[in-house]
């Protein structure tokens, strides 16, 4: 006696050994035997055989129509035999039945399963539905497989076109568009990247980059809707004999910070530090603070920038030369001889702004040794005469003061070891870059005296508002490093609490209120403790333990790092293609760190790029070498290296254990790493399962639960 059996919705057959009442004892072909339960054993029979059975019943299955025999069925609960019986002959044999049960098990769509061998016919309704449904997914079926052989041959859907960064980086994976990539890098065993590219998906590398930073963070595009930049309702003072002057490099549009001096000679000289007052207009839950709230920031990147704000709304508040702006200023009393600050204040008020300075322009002519050598009389021709050598002076004097009393603080001095780097497209001018452009890279040294008296000013201001606010009891958004220990990161929080990296008791970014949000939430704390003074705390937007301040924090510090993150990969982009454009096969740089296997990282020494370099296993680090460079990839952001020679006899191990183990500086993200782009396609083959039809196993398989 032979049984056929369901196990685990499976249908196995094999001989019956013994029979109790509630069980049976049956042994497959393979000399398995397992114990059924009396109410799993479907049919029994003496013959055929159990292997033919099987080969017979699935062949006969396989000629039974369904809408006939859903027609025979009746509307009533029925059992397989029964149905047998109707559609083959009142005596069906018991292959005839066993493949009665294989079609109806294949066929939920036309027939429901009620029990153990049972079934009950689904409506007339439901049916078509369900015909509907298997039609329509053999057309989608039918899709995939056109747009995958067209992917195939080179050539790019347009759905899929549509749809590439989405199906790259947040796909649905049930869509057609993604299976069609998927099977396509399956058939042609490529990885999808370069199946795309290679069929004009990815229309050039920069492209690539550019329209999946702005599918993850601007989806709705980078313009900004019909908005009026607010006047600023209160008459403001106009303050008296204050020249003022920004210093940014030219392409600085949205200027927010200028210095003024005022006092030079007399022994008490008062610096004034003004800031850009958006937030004397722009008010807290205004339909502008929204679109500063949703981008958080200014995006930088060579060649181009996305604002934070709409560019009539910077042109209304930015510190523009030959006007008087609305200004938040902070003015501080230093004793000219000892360079001791004797005390500040702040104001809101109308600043006239006589110049706006350019880096660029400056940085050659305003060198230390014109600023210190005190026999220099004649004004630098290049610089505005109305600023003077005296003012500028006074400033570099102050800025170096601040910056040793900072480095006092923190135990060792700042290091500038590297440059700083411009980057400039020729012929852009301004336009969304299309990756093609000429690209020129100029070295600027960090901590030249323009950029130290800024850079200085603006500690200084972020500082001494910070303390101020605290002990006014005024929340703000606070920057803080508990430590220089390594490891120990710039955290934002809403106290203050001392900045170990700047050398400073607390640190609360304010000067820059048209390109950080950050800056403009601080600014209207800082607005409410000029009107209000001691009673600040009540008339401030933000309370103490405000939850919107903490909510602000986690979005910014998110936005931020992936516009610092993206800047910093189109800054490497745009240093491949200058390797590139000018054809530079070698490079020397240094080497940084032992990745085993002879490959170090190494970093270029004239240029603003890190790289991985093979050959250098017998060396140390701070060895420096010539490498010679080999294929760029420009999706990846990768160039690989292979040393060739050494250019020195022994590193200066402590001068760049100084210069890496500086820590995070305030500002500062570290540089951007090369590597495999990380993409939502699963392309390899799933754990396979048997489809919903496929009902029997021959038992010489083994058994799979």
């Amino acid at each position: 006696m032979h049984a056929l059996f369901e196990d685990t919705g499976k249908f196995l057959v094999g001989r019956v050994l013994s029979e109790a009442e509630s069980s049976a004892q049956i042994e497959l072909d393979s000399g398995k035997r397992v114990k059924v339960k009396a109410q799993n054993i479907l049919l029994k029979f003496d013959k055929p055989a159990p292997a033919e059975l099987l080969a017979q019943a699935q062949a006969l299955a396989a000629q039974i129509e369904l809408d006939l025999a859903w027609e025979f069925a009746p509307e009533d609960e029925f059992g397989y035999a029964d149905l047998a019986q109707e559609y083959f002959s009142a005596q069906a044999t018991v292959v005839e039945r066993a493949a009665t049960l294989l079609r109806l098990f294949e066929a939920p769509h036309y027939f429901r399963r009620a029990g153990k061998g049972r079934f009950r016919k689904a409506s007339a309704e439901v049916l078509q539905q369900a015909l509907a449904a298997i039609e329509k997914k053999k057309q989608v079926a039918a899709q995939i497989e056109a747009w995958a052989a067209e992917l195939a041959a080179g050539r790019c859907p347009e759905p899929i076109r549509s749809q590439l960064y989405k199906i790259l980086f947040r796909p649905d994976k049930n869509a057609p568009e993604y299976k069609a990539v998927v099977e396509a890098a399956r058939q042609t065993q490529r990885s999808p990247l370069a199946l795309l590219q290679a069929a004009g998906a990815i229309a050039s590398p920069y492209e690539f980059h550019w329209q999946r930073f702005l599918f993850e963070h601007f989806p709705k595009g980078t313009g900004f809707p019909e908005v009026q930049a607010p006047a600023i309702a209160e008459e403001l003072p106009l303050a008296e004999g204050v020249e003022a002057y920004s210093i940014d490099d030219s392409h600085t549009t949205e200027i927010d910070d200028a210095l003024s001096v005022q006092g030079l000679g007399s022994g008490k000289v008062t610096v004034g530090i003004h800031i850009a007052a958006p937030g004397l207009a722009i008010t807290p839950g205004s339909a502008l603070d929204q679109l500063g709230r949703s981008r958080l920031s200014t995006v930088y990147m060579p060649g181009y920038k996305i604002t934070m704000l709409p560019e009539a709304v910077v042109q209304a508040y930015t510190l523009s030369e030959g006007r008087a702006v609305p200004a938040v200023s902070l003015y501080v009393t230093v004793d000219e001889a000892t360079l001791a600050i004797e005390g500040h204040e702040t104001r809101l008020e109308r600043v006239p702004i006589v110049a706006n300075l350019r880096h660029d322009q400056l940085d050659a002519v305003v060198t230390a040794e014109w600023l210190e050598n005190p026999e220099i009389s004649k004004e630098n021709p290049v610089t505005p005469a109305s600023i003077g050598h005296s003012t500028l002076s006074f400033l570099y004097r102050l800025a170096q003061h601040l910056k040793a009393g900072r480095e006092q603080v923190r135990g060792k001095p700042e290091n500038f070891n590297r440059p700083d780097y411009t980057f400039r497209l020729i012929g852009n001018d301004g336009a969304v870059p299309t990756g093609e452009e000429r690209v020129d890279i100029t070295p600027r040294k960090r901590g030249a005296p323009l950029d130290l008296i800024v850079a200085e000013a603006m500690i200084l201001a972020n500082s001494t508002w910070g303390q101020w606010l605290a002990e006014l009891g005024v929340p703000a958004i606070y920057r803080s490093q508990a430590s220089m220990a390594p490891g120990v990161k710039v955290r934002m929080g809403t106290k203050a609490l001392p900045h170990a990296g700047l050398g400073v008791p607390a640190y609360a970014w304010s000067t820059s209120p048209l390109r950080r949000y950050t800056d403009l939430v601080n600014q209207w704390q800082i607005i409410a403790c000029a009107r209000h003074g001691r009673t600040a705390a009540l008339a401030a937007p933000f309370k103490p333990k405000d939850a919107e301040l903490f909510s602000i924090i986690s979005a910014f510090d998110a936005a931020y790092s992936a516009y610092n993150g993206y800047q910093a990969a189109m800054e490497r982009f745009w240093t491949l293609k200058y390797l590139e454009q000018n054809q530079i096969t070698e490079l020397e740089a240094t080497l940084l760190r032992d990745n085993g296997g002879g490959v170090w990282l190494a970093r270029a020494d004239a240029l603003p790029l890190v790289f991985t370099t093979l050959g250098g296993g017998a060396l140390e680090r701070g060895a420096r070498v010539r490498v010679k460079l080999g294929a760029i990839d420009a999706i990846t952001l990768d160039v690989n290296a292979t040393v060739l020679e050494r250019l020195d006899a022994a590193p200066d191990v402590a001068a760049l254990a100084e210069a890496e183990d500086e820590g995070e500086e305030d500002g500062l993200e570290p540089e951007v790493a090369a590597g495999p782009i990380a993409i939502a396609l699963e392309v390899e083959e799933p754990a396979a399962e048997p489809p919903a039809g496929n009902a029997i196993a021959n038992e010489t398989e083994p058994h799979t639960p």
